[in-house]
């Protein structure tokens, strides 16, 4: 199998579930997750079936091909080799191994494939009982062949094949994110199965099979941890990580990392803690203040006041007391992972602070003219990234858009649209402090010791500071090119993997 797994073939027996009454065929229960982890693996696909397929089956397996850009095989059944050789000359010189997957009950396709110098990969098996007590895990070889009792497990078996015939220096990195988020890196070539150009292979890990059976293939975990939130208790006089709930999954994952110090876990729990905390995160940027030169530009983090009640009664001195002027933002003090997250506003009255829907905790921050202008910025480990974006208009503007509202709060959820300014038309990329905000971006990287993460930066008009109004992890970084952007996330990966090597090991939670 020199060179590793360079081609898939999934045969249309073990893509099918059970017939509905009516005779109507549908996909066996994996079978789309299989589909998702493949598109963009940079491994090509391919579905074959047979000629006597019906028609219905037949329809919705080129649908499946046609959707997720697989290539489509059908099996002459008078000449099934002649078939094969059809797949292998599609797919020639690609400097490795076709992989076929087939069920263990297709007595026909079996003898034909047992003579090529293909990997086969057999579905479930009359074995079965054997395979129990490894299922999730990497795939069992025997004879030449390996099996597997599930089609989830199938990513994780190309990963290990291809770690086996490649290098021993390849570092296999196993990742948990939402499939949103995954299908965003996945689609610009982030996670590929075969060795990356530093020599990183991605192995997609699945709540759906035994995580410990997972890990035991991976060199590293990377995570968005928040996309596992089901409940945040601010309340709590707990620390932060005992006041977060995370699902079961990941509160598994959580628990083997604990007896798994060796592994590199990109990033602990601990160290995101603080990005889930308006609070907590205003209070870091307060440090900012260390890395400021007198008669040069500053940078720091926007005035603050964190309320438990809109209502209390001393509520304007507390605000004049923090530097807060009207208009302000209100935010959540939870920052991610829960619905209402993302649930602000903007007040123009003081008295309209009474009664505002915002959740409670919450982090009244300064509202800073910023020309309409917004810079993105992304730390992949030691490099950082920018880019230029339109923002929500000063203060003089928002008031005229509102006044048709009587200036009411504006209420809104950050994800979605805001008005926009135009001020921004004359502004350039050169009125920022770009070594002034990299200086920042190092100095956050190891206050919050964060592989990748990002951070907002406008600029205030009048004064020229450099106010950070947001920080977040493991952005998406969609506004770097990929052809930049992606090396750059790999290295920064393989970079803290090596680093995590030369340390002692410690529990990373």
């Amino acid at each position: 199998m020199g060179g590793g797994v360079r081609r898939v073939v999934l045969d249309d027996s073990v893509l099918f579930g059970c017939e509905d009454p009516t005779g109507k065929a549908s996909l066996l229960p994996g079978a789309d997750y299989l589909f998702r982890k493949l598109r963009h693996s940079t491994i090509p696909t391919g579905i074959s079936y047979r000629h006597d397929l019906s028609a219905q089956k037949a329809s919705l397996l080129q649908g499946v091909a046609a959707q997720y850009s697989f290539d489509c095989f059908m099996l002459d059944g008078s000449s099934t080799d002649d078939s094969l050789n059809e797949i292998q000359l599609a797919w020639v010189d690609i400097g490795g191994s076709i992989l076929y997957l087939v069920s263990y009950n297709n007595d026909a396709l079996l003898p034909k494939l047992r003579i090529r110098d293909w990997l086969i990969v057999i579905l479930g098996s009359i074995e079965q009982e054997r395979t129990d007590d490894v299922d999730g895990g990497s795939a069992r070889e025997d004879s030449g062949m390996f099996y597997i009792n599930k089609v989830e497990e199938l990513p994780l078996t190309i990963c290990c094949l291809n770690k086996k015939a490649t290098s021993n220096d390849v570092v296999t990195v196993g990742y948990i994110m939402k499939p949103s988020r995954e299908e965003d890196f996945s689609k610009r070539g982030a996670f590929p199965m075969y060795p990356s150009q530093n020599g990183l292979i991605f192995m997609p890990l699945s709540f759906a099979l035994p995580i410990s059976s997972q890990l035991q293939e991976v060199d590293v975990v990377l995570h968005k941890a928040t996309d596992e939130i089901m409940s945040i208790d601010l309340n709590s006089s707990s620390k932060l990580p005992n006041r977060i709930t995370y699902t079961r999954g990941m509160q598994e994952l959580g628990m083997y990392m604990e007896h798994r110090p060796d592994l590199c876990l990109i990033d602990p729990f601990n160290n995101i803690d603080p990005v889930v905390d308006r609070l907590k995160i205003q209070q870091i940027l307060l440090g900012l203040e260390d890395i400021n030169i007198p008669g040069c530009s500053k940078i720091r983090g926007p005035h603050f006041l964190k309320v438990d009640n809109f209502n209390e009664p001393n509520l304007v001195q507390r605000l004049s007391e923090s530097k807060l002027s009207l208009p302000s933002i209100v935010k959540p003090q939870v920052a991610c992972g829960v619905a209402d997250a993302h649930s602000m506003a903007i007040v123009f009255r003081v008295e309209d602070y009474k009664d505002l829907s915002v959740p409670l905790p919450a982090v009244i921050q300064e509202y800073v003219d910023h020309s309409s202008t917004l810079f993105k910025f992304y730390v992949l480990g030691e490099k950082v990234f920018y880019a230029v974006k339109k923002s929500t208009p000063n203060a003089g503007t928002l008031k005229k858009l509102c006044e048709k509202n009587g200036l009411k709060p504006l209420i809104f959820d950050s994800l979605k649209s805001l008005p926009t300014g135009e001020e921004n038309q004359d502004v350039k990329d050169q009125s920022i402090d770009i070594k002034l905000v990299t200086e920042a971006a190092s100095w956050l990287r190891r206050a919050l010791d964060l592989t990748i993460f990002g951070f907002d930066v406008v600029i205030q008009e009048g004064s020229g500071d450099h106010v950070i109004v947001d920080v977040n992890y493991l952005p998406s970084f969609k506004e770097v090119p990929d052809n930049v952007a992606i090396p750059a996330f790999w290295d920064a990966i393989k970079e803290k993997f090596e680093s995590r090597k030369k340390k002692p090991t410690t529990n990373p939670n």
